[in-house]
Protein backbone atom coordinates (compact mmCIF):
# COMPACT_ATOMS: atom_id res chain seq x y z
CA UNK A 1 0.00 0.00 0.00
CA UNK A 2 1.49 3.33 -1.08
CA UNK A 3 0.62 7.00 -0.85
CA UNK A 4 -0.21 6.88 -4.57
CA UNK A 5 -2.97 4.32 -3.88
CA UNK A 6 -4.46 6.59 -1.18
CA UNK A 7 -4.37 9.63 -3.46
CA UNK A 8 -6.01 7.75 -6.34
CA UNK A 9 -8.87 6.38 -4.23
CA UNK A 10 -9.46 9.73 -2.47
CA UNK A 11 -9.38 11.56 -5.81
CA UNK A 12 -6.68 14.01 -4.71
CA UNK A 13 -3.02 14.64 -5.43
CA UNK A 14 -0.14 12.92 -3.65
CA UNK A 15 0.85 16.35 -2.27
CA UNK A 16 -2.57 16.72 -0.66
CA UNK A 17 -2.29 13.33 1.06
CA UNK A 18 1.19 14.29 2.27
CA UNK A 19 -0.16 17.56 3.71
CA UNK A 20 -2.89 15.69 5.60
CA UNK A 21 -0.43 13.11 6.93
CA UNK A 22 1.99 15.77 8.15
CA UNK A 23 -0.66 18.10 9.57
CA UNK A 24 0.12 20.81 7.01
CA UNK A 25 -3.47 21.11 5.94
CA UNK A 26 -4.23 24.84 6.05
CA UNK A 27 -4.76 24.87 2.27
CA UNK A 28 -6.92 21.75 2.35
CA UNK A 29 -10.68 21.87 2.96
CA UNK A 30 -12.18 20.06 5.94
CA UNK A 31 -14.18 17.86 3.56
CA UNK A 32 -11.01 16.77 1.75
CA UNK A 33 -9.16 16.14 5.01
CA UNK A 34 -11.99 13.91 6.25
CA UNK A 35 -12.13 12.04 2.93
CA UNK A 36 -8.35 11.40 2.90
CA UNK A 37 -8.36 10.25 6.51
CA UNK A 38 -11.28 7.92 5.83
CA UNK A 39 -9.42 6.34 2.89
CA UNK A 40 -6.26 5.97 5.00
CA UNK A 41 -8.28 4.16 7.67
CA UNK A 42 -10.16 2.01 5.16
CA UNK A 43 -7.02 0.93 3.32
CA UNK A 44 -4.92 0.49 6.46
CA UNK A 45 -2.20 2.71 5.04
CA UNK A 46 0.85 3.34 7.22
CA UNK A 47 3.30 5.94 5.89
CA UNK A 48 7.00 5.10 5.86
CA UNK A 49 9.12 7.42 7.93
CA UNK A 50 12.34 6.77 6.02
CA UNK A 51 12.08 9.81 3.78
CA UNK A 52 11.11 12.08 6.63
CA UNK A 53 13.94 10.74 8.76
CA UNK A 54 16.43 11.39 5.97
CA UNK A 55 15.17 14.93 5.46
CA UNK A 56 15.41 15.73 9.16
CA UNK A 57 18.38 13.44 9.86
CA UNK A 58 16.33 12.08 12.75
CA UNK A 59 13.96 9.17 13.26
CA UNK A 60 11.38 8.23 15.88
CA UNK A 61 13.66 5.49 17.21
CA UNK A 62 15.61 5.34 20.45
CA UNK A 63 18.23 2.67 20.99
CA UNK A 64 18.65 1.11 24.41
CA UNK A 65 21.86 -0.76 25.19
CA UNK A 66 21.85 -3.07 28.21
CA UNK A 67 24.63 -5.34 29.51
CA UNK A 68 22.60 -8.51 30.05
CA UNK A 69 19.13 -9.24 28.69
CA UNK A 70 18.79 -12.28 30.99
CA UNK A 71 18.98 -10.08 34.11
CA UNK A 72 15.40 -9.52 35.25
CA UNK A 73 16.30 -6.19 36.88
CA UNK A 74 17.73 -4.82 33.63
CA UNK A 75 14.76 -6.21 31.72
CA UNK A 76 12.34 -4.44 34.07
CA UNK A 77 14.12 -1.12 33.48
CA UNK A 78 14.06 -1.69 29.72
CA UNK A 79 10.31 -2.42 29.90
CA UNK A 80 9.75 0.83 31.80
CA UNK A 81 11.74 2.84 29.25
CA UNK A 82 9.98 1.23 26.30
CA UNK A 83 6.55 1.99 27.76
CA UNK A 84 7.42 5.64 28.45
CA UNK A 85 8.84 6.17 24.95
CA UNK A 86 5.92 4.38 23.28
CA UNK A 87 3.51 6.73 25.08
CA UNK A 88 5.47 9.56 23.44
CA UNK A 89 5.14 7.94 19.97
CA UNK A 90 8.76 6.79 19.96
CA UNK A 91 9.86 3.22 19.27
CA UNK A 92 12.72 1.53 21.14
CA UNK A 93 15.31 -0.93 19.85
CA UNK A 94 16.87 -3.16 22.55
CA UNK A 95 20.52 -4.22 22.20
CA UNK A 96 22.50 -6.62 24.43
CA UNK A 97 26.15 -5.51 24.79
CA UNK A 98 27.33 -8.21 27.23
CA UNK A 99 29.55 -5.45 28.70
CA UNK A 100 31.80 -5.85 25.65
CA UNK A 101 33.16 -2.53 24.30
CA UNK A 102 33.47 -3.93 20.76
CA UNK A 103 29.84 -5.06 20.75
CA UNK A 104 28.76 -1.77 22.33
CA UNK A 105 30.49 0.23 19.58
CA UNK A 106 28.92 -1.95 16.87
CA UNK A 107 25.46 -1.18 18.25
CA UNK A 108 26.27 2.52 18.64
CA UNK A 109 27.29 2.60 14.97
CA UNK A 110 24.08 0.82 14.03
CA UNK A 111 21.97 3.31 15.97
CA UNK A 112 23.70 6.18 14.18
CA UNK A 113 23.05 4.50 10.82
CA UNK A 114 19.35 4.26 11.73
CA UNK A 115 19.34 7.98 12.63
CA UNK A 116 18.25 7.14 16.19
CA UNK A 117 16.80 10.13 17.97
CA UNK A 118 18.64 9.14 21.15
CA UNK A 119 20.49 6.32 22.87
CA UNK A 120 19.97 5.09 26.43
CA UNK A 121 22.89 3.21 27.95
CA UNK A 122 22.10 0.97 30.91
CA UNK A 123 25.54 -0.13 32.06
CA UNK A 124 27.85 1.64 29.62
CA UNK A 125 31.51 0.65 29.34
CA UNK A 126 34.36 2.80 28.07
CA UNK A 127 34.86 2.42 24.31
CA UNK A 128 36.19 4.48 21.38
CA UNK A 129 32.75 4.73 19.79
CA UNK A 130 31.17 6.01 22.99
CA UNK A 131 33.92 8.59 23.42
CA UNK A 132 33.31 9.81 19.87
CA UNK A 133 29.56 10.15 20.44
CA UNK A 134 30.11 11.98 23.72
CA UNK A 135 32.48 14.41 21.97
CA UNK A 136 29.86 14.99 19.26
CA UNK A 137 27.22 15.90 21.89
CA UNK A 138 24.93 13.09 20.72
CA UNK A 139 21.68 12.70 22.74
CA UNK A 140 22.84 10.04 25.22
CA UNK A 141 21.25 9.15 28.56
CA UNK A 142 23.24 7.02 31.02
CA UNK A 143 21.16 4.85 33.33
CA UNK A 144 21.94 2.98 36.57
CA UNK A 145 25.67 3.36 35.84
CA UNK A 146 27.28 6.78 35.36
CA UNK A 147 29.20 7.68 32.20
CA UNK A 148 32.61 5.97 32.10
CA UNK A 149 34.23 9.25 31.06
CA UNK A 150 33.92 12.81 32.43
CA UNK A 151 31.13 14.90 30.97
CA UNK A 152 29.57 11.91 29.25
CA UNK A 153 25.98 13.05 29.58
CA UNK A 154 22.94 13.06 31.89
CA UNK A 155 22.47 10.26 34.41
CA UNK A 156 19.32 8.54 35.69
CA UNK A 157 19.71 6.26 38.71
CA UNK A 158 20.04 6.15 42.48
CA UNK A 159 22.68 7.28 44.96
CA UNK A 160 24.52 3.95 45.15
CA UNK A 161 27.12 5.23 47.62
CA UNK A 162 24.48 6.34 50.13
CA UNK A 163 22.64 3.02 49.85
CA UNK A 164 25.84 1.02 50.38
CA UNK A 165 26.70 3.13 53.40
CA UNK A 166 23.29 2.46 54.94
CA UNK A 167 23.86 -1.28 54.59
CA UNK A 168 27.22 -0.97 56.36
CA UNK A 169 25.55 0.91 59.20
CA UNK A 170 22.82 -1.74 59.39
CA UNK A 171 25.41 -4.53 59.66
CA UNK A 172 27.05 -2.80 62.62
CA UNK A 173 23.69 -2.20 64.28
CA UNK A 174 23.05 -5.95 64.01
CA UNK A 175 26.48 -6.60 65.60
CA UNK A 176 27.90 -8.21 62.45
CA UNK A 177 31.62 -7.70 63.10
CA UNK A 178 33.17 -10.08 60.56
CA UNK A 179 31.75 -8.68 57.36
CA UNK A 180 32.44 -9.59 53.75
CA UNK A 181 31.47 -8.12 50.39
CA UNK A 182 31.15 -9.58 46.92
CA UNK A 183 30.85 -6.53 44.70
CA UNK A 184 30.33 -6.17 40.96
CA UNK A 185 32.95 -5.09 38.39
CA UNK A 186 35.05 -2.19 39.70
CA UNK A 187 34.83 -0.51 36.28
CA UNK A 188 31.12 0.04 36.96
CA UNK A 189 30.38 3.22 38.90
CA UNK A 190 27.32 1.58 40.45
CA UNK A 191 29.27 -1.43 41.75
CA UNK A 192 32.20 0.68 42.88
CA UNK A 193 30.07 3.21 44.74
CA UNK A 194 28.02 0.50 46.46
CA UNK A 195 31.20 -1.10 47.75
CA UNK A 196 32.81 2.19 48.80
CA UNK A 197 29.67 3.26 50.64
CA UNK A 198 29.45 -0.09 52.44
CA UNK A 199 33.13 0.04 53.45
CA UNK A 200 32.80 3.62 54.70
CA UNK A 201 29.60 2.80 56.58
CA UNK A 202 31.44 0.09 58.51
CA UNK A 203 34.46 2.34 59.11
CA UNK A 204 32.28 5.14 60.47
CA UNK A 205 31.14 2.72 63.18
CA UNK A 206 34.66 1.50 63.92
CA UNK A 207 34.49 -1.79 61.97
CA UNK A 208 37.35 -2.59 59.59
CA UNK A 209 36.70 -4.62 56.45
CA UNK A 210 39.35 -7.31 56.01
CA UNK A 211 40.79 -7.21 52.46
CA UNK A 212 40.62 -11.03 52.34
CA UNK A 213 36.84 -10.75 52.62
CA UNK A 214 36.51 -8.45 49.60
CA UNK A 215 35.75 -10.19 46.31
CA UNK A 216 34.95 -8.83 42.85
CA UNK A 217 32.57 -10.80 40.64
CA UNK A 218 30.38 -10.51 37.58
CA UNK A 219 26.77 -9.64 38.35
CA UNK A 220 25.52 -13.20 37.88
CA UNK A 221 24.40 -16.13 40.03
CA UNK A 222 27.28 -18.32 38.89
CA UNK A 223 29.84 -15.63 39.71
CA UNK A 224 28.30 -15.17 43.16
CA UNK A 225 28.42 -18.91 43.73
CA UNK A 226 32.09 -19.12 42.69
CA UNK A 227 33.06 -16.24 44.96
CA UNK A 228 31.17 -17.87 47.84
CA UNK A 229 33.05 -21.16 47.33
CA UNK A 230 36.29 -19.31 48.03
CA UNK A 231 34.90 -17.05 50.74
CA UNK A 232 33.21 -19.81 52.76
CA UNK A 233 36.16 -22.18 52.50
CA UNK A 234 38.23 -20.10 54.90
CA UNK A 235 38.06 -19.65 58.68
CA UNK A 236 36.80 -17.68 60.41
CA UNK A 237 33.64 -17.51 58.36
CA UNK A 238 32.13 -14.08 57.71
CA UNK A 239 29.10 -13.35 59.84
CA UNK A 240 27.44 -11.30 57.09
CA UNK A 241 27.94 -10.83 53.35
CA UNK A 242 26.92 -7.80 51.32
CA UNK A 243 26.31 -8.76 47.68
CA UNK A 244 26.61 -6.33 44.77
CA UNK A 245 23.24 -7.41 43.40
CA UNK A 246 20.53 -9.96 44.10
CA UNK A 247 21.83 -12.46 41.56
CA UNK A 248 25.15 -12.66 43.40
CA UNK A 249 23.18 -13.20 46.62
CA UNK A 250 21.29 -16.11 45.00
CA UNK A 251 24.62 -17.78 44.21
CA UNK A 252 25.95 -17.23 47.73
CA UNK A 253 22.75 -18.62 49.22
CA UNK A 254 23.07 -21.80 47.18
CA UNK A 255 26.63 -22.34 48.40
CA UNK A 256 25.56 -21.76 52.00
CA UNK A 257 22.95 -24.49 51.67
CA UNK A 258 25.46 -26.89 50.12
CA UNK A 259 27.88 -26.58 53.05
CA UNK A 260 25.16 -26.64 55.72
CA UNK A 261 25.23 -22.96 56.69
CA UNK A 262 21.95 -21.41 57.75
CA UNK A 263 20.85 -17.99 56.51
CA UNK A 264 20.77 -15.80 58.54
CA UNK A 265 21.61 -17.78 61.69
CA UNK A 266 25.15 -18.59 60.48
CA UNK A 267 25.66 -16.17 57.60
CA UNK A 268 23.49 -13.11 56.95
CA UNK A 269 23.00 -11.98 53.34
CA UNK A 270 22.11 -8.59 51.89
CA UNK A 271 21.47 -8.03 48.20
CA UNK A 272 20.89 -5.03 45.96
CA UNK A 273 18.30 -4.01 43.29
CA UNK A 274 15.26 -5.92 44.65
CA UNK A 275 15.10 -7.96 41.47
CA UNK A 276 11.47 -8.56 40.34
CA UNK A 277 12.10 -12.29 40.79
CA UNK A 278 12.49 -11.83 44.56
CA UNK A 279 8.76 -11.81 45.14
CA UNK A 280 8.53 -15.31 43.66
CA UNK A 281 11.92 -16.93 44.22
CA UNK A 282 13.60 -15.13 47.12
CA UNK A 283 11.02 -13.47 49.40
CA UNK A 284 13.55 -14.03 52.22
CA UNK A 285 16.26 -11.74 50.78
CA UNK A 286 17.01 -8.40 52.42
CA UNK A 287 17.99 -5.95 49.71
CA UNK A 288 17.91 -2.39 48.39
CA UNK A 289 14.81 -1.63 46.36
CA UNK A 290 15.71 0.31 43.21
CA UNK A 291 12.53 1.73 41.59
CA UNK A 292 12.92 0.22 38.14
CA UNK A 293 9.43 1.33 37.13
CA UNK A 294 10.49 4.98 37.51
CA UNK A 295 13.43 4.76 35.12
CA UNK A 296 11.29 5.03 32.00
CA UNK A 297 9.44 8.27 32.81
CA UNK A 298 12.68 9.79 34.12
CA UNK A 299 14.59 8.83 30.96
CA UNK A 300 11.84 10.22 28.74
CA UNK A 301 11.96 13.55 30.60
CA UNK A 302 15.72 13.73 30.20
CA UNK A 303 15.54 12.84 26.50
CA UNK A 304 12.97 15.58 25.96
CA UNK A 305 15.26 18.11 27.60
CA UNK A 306 18.11 16.91 25.38
CA UNK A 307 15.95 17.23 22.26
CA UNK A 308 14.89 20.71 23.38
CA UNK A 309 18.56 21.60 24.04
CA UNK A 310 17.85 22.75 27.58
CA UNK A 311 20.86 24.46 29.21
CA UNK A 312 22.90 22.29 31.57
CA UNK A 313 21.10 19.08 30.63
CA UNK A 314 24.34 17.22 29.83
CA UNK A 315 25.48 17.63 33.44
CA UNK A 316 22.06 16.73 34.85
CA UNK A 317 21.56 13.88 37.33
CA UNK A 318 18.07 12.53 37.94
CA UNK A 319 18.37 10.67 41.25
CA UNK A 320 15.53 8.28 42.00
CA UNK A 321 14.48 7.23 45.52
CA UNK A 322 15.70 3.92 46.92
CA UNK A 323 14.85 2.12 50.15
CA UNK A 324 16.34 -0.70 52.18
CA UNK A 325 14.02 -3.70 52.39
CA UNK A 326 14.60 -5.78 55.52
CA UNK A 327 13.51 -9.39 55.18
CA UNK A 328 14.65 -12.64 56.77
CA UNK A 329 18.20 -12.92 55.40
CA UNK A 330 19.77 -10.04 57.34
Amino acid sequence: MTIEHVAEKAGVSIATVSRVLNGIDKKVSEETIERVRAVITEMGYRPTRVGRALRRLESHLVGMLIPDTTNAFYAAIAHSVEAALRADSTAMILCNTAENPVVQDAYLDEMEAHLARGIALLGAVASPGLERLVASAAPLVFMNRKPPMPGGGPFVGIDNYAAGREIGTHFVERSYQRCAVIHGPAASSASRERFEGFRDGLAAEGVRLDDRNVHEAALTMSAGYSAAVELLDRQPLPRAVFCGNDLIAYGVHRRCREVGLRVPADVALFGFDDNPLNEWLAPWLSTVHVPYEQFGPAAQRVFQRLWDAKPGIRQHQELLPYRLVFRASA
